[in-house]
């Protein structure tokens, strides 16, 4: 990935080197209810480390900062064309545990989105144990995309589409819309990459194939055959691994960003048909 002529954004807080005891509860034990059926797993019965050991490193730190700054460049961009104001997100970095506005999160949560304070929260081990444990890609653009994901949601918040979500939470049609924001967020992403590739020229040969193998390898069906051999499609909530490539690659093919487009998300009849 060629970051040579990516903005930095200033919107990035580094909180790997912060320590501190983290008791969790309340609101924390929601979120982390909604993430564990998520990652299934029980993150409310996961030991979170009480401390944080040394600041983070300064080349995981302005990777990040480039990439949220081609997220902010794109993002309003696009937002102008269609009228509309981008005020972007705040990325946290931090390490075994953080407090956001949604609550307290283990880092076994993975990357996320807190709709409540609009920051995305991401600890970089995550990276290491996509490759190792759920046969992820290695590249800074397969980092990229996950990165390019959170912030898909930021933008699905500003317009309006994760209150849709919002108002199925506690229904028969929660998981299900769930997957509609997740695979919007992935081809929101592949909308990101097609931009900043025209904008800063960030593809190199081999780039979208590692997001491929990316969006693979974090699909519903294929982290319930890791985790027990079967698939549940009834208990999906970010899509099959094919869903998930065919919309961040139609992105990427496309770059289109319209009511239109994203609109399609919510008018199937199910989550299985996108």
């Amino acid at each position: 990935m060629n970051l040579d002529d990516a903005p930095e954004s200033s919107n990035v807080e580094d909180n790997r080197g912060m320590g501190g005891k983290m008791a969790i509860g309340g609101g924390a034990g929601v979120l982390l209810l909604i993430l564990g059926l998520i990652f299934g797993r029980d993150l409310i019965g996961d030991k979170v480390p009480t401390a944080n050991k040394g600041a983070g490193d300064k080349e995981t730190l302005e990777f990040t900062e480039k990439v949220l700054g081609t997220t902010e460049a794109v993002w309003t961009d696009q937002f102008r064309r269609v009228h509309k104001t981008y005020t972007p997100p705040h990325l946290v970095l931090f390490r075994d545990a953080v407090r956001t506005g949604c609550g307290t999160a283990p880092s076994a949560v993975g990357p996320f989105y807190c709709p409540a304070d609009r920051k995305v929260y991401i600890d970089p081990t995550f990276f290491d144990e996509l490759e190792s444990k759920f046969h992820g890609s290695k590249g800074d653009f397969s980092k990229a995309y996950v990165i390019a994901h959170e912030v898909g949601h930021h933008v699905q918040n500003l317009l309006g589409y994760t209150a849709r979500v919002d108002e199925k939470r506690g229904t028969r049609q929660e998981k299900d819309y769930s997957v509609r924001l997740e695979l919007m967020a992935d081809y929101l992403a592949g909308v990101w990459a097609y931009h900043s590739n025209q904008k800063f020229h960030v593809i190199e040969p081999g780039d979208v194939e590692k997001a491929i193998e990316t969006a693979q390898a974090i699909g519903d069906d294929r982290l319930q055959k890791r985790a027990g051999g079967f698939v549940h499609p009834e208990q999906f909530t970010h899509g099959t691994s094919e869903q998930r490539v065919r919309w961040f690659k139609d992105g990427l093919k496309t770059g289109e960003f319209s009511k239109r487009k994203l609109d399609h998300f919510f008018e199937v009849r199910s989550s299985t048909e996108l």
